[in-house]
């Protein structure tokens, strides 16, 4: 499988609460990998928020207890966002979009997702989603952690470090003129996203035009690219 995954998330309602398994985990249990995850906050409406992780310290029978007694709402930590905002989302930590929010999220290869509240929404049939509530118990970190919020440069025209992580490494590019991205020693592909504006993608006597949502993926073979652009901010990706 492609070791990561990338997507354009344009939330229109609260998303469910949910969080993945570590690796150890999710290998025992699905044979699969877990899945540490980051977003990119592209556009957001004003009070638009995040729920991640808890807002105090729990352990595994406080959070049953409360969920069962159907205040887990009560517990979580909301965080309002506004565009640039990035947050690193480690295995175990419950998470959830809110409403209103557009985002680029970066992401291990992995189908395991462990969905502990939906809000009470119901299907055309009348059904609840599955939840996996019981899934959840030993994969869920109950701590409270401020260490999910990303600080990085933003300086113009440059190449600035965003995350550095096991499984992917990101960085942030906020581009007013033309620029050379350099590739070479790199063994391994680079996706180019485009989370505001424009800018053309040039290799030799190739091109590719990338506008706001839309990605481009780069070879491990190609050593560097010009980015011809009047304006644009970029994610570089790779692992």
């Amino acid at each position: 499988d492609f070791p990561i995954l990338i997507k354009f998330i344009d939330a229109q309602k609260d998303l469910s609460v949910q969080l993945h398994p570590n690796d150890e985990l999710a290998r025992k249990r699905h044979q699969s990998f877990g899945k540490t995850e980051m977003w990119y906050i592209m556009d957001a409406d004003p009070g638009a928020e995040l729920i991640v992780g808890f807002n105090r310290d729990l352990d595994k029978e406080t959070y049953k207890e409360q969920l069962e007694n159907d205040r887990l709402l009560e517990l979580l930590n909301y965080e309002q966002v506004k565009e640039g905002d990035t947050f690193f989302i480690n295995t175990g930590k419950v998470h959830a979009i809110g409403a209103g929010v557009m985002l680029a999220e970066i992401q291990q290869t992995s189908d395991i997702t462990y969905r502990i509240y939906d809000f009470k929404r119901k299907d055309k049939d009348g059904n609840y989603r599955e939840l996996h509530t019981d899934l959840a118990l030993d994969a869920i970190d109950y701590k409270k952690k401020d260490d999910f919020r990303v600080a990085y440069s933003k300086r113009k025209d440059a190449v600035n470090t965003m995350v550095d992580s096991p499984y992917f490494k990101t960085n942030f590019l906020d581009l007013s003129r033309n620029f050379s991205l350099d590739l070479k020693n790199r063994e391994a592909f680079t996706i180019l996203m485009c989370v505001q504006g424009e800018a053309n993608v040039i290799y030799k006597s190739e091109s590719a035009t990338m506008k706001r949502g839309e990605t481009v993926l780069l070879p491990a073979a190609i050593q560097g690219v010009t980015l011809e652009t009047a304006g644009a901010k970029l994610l570089e990706v790779t692992i």
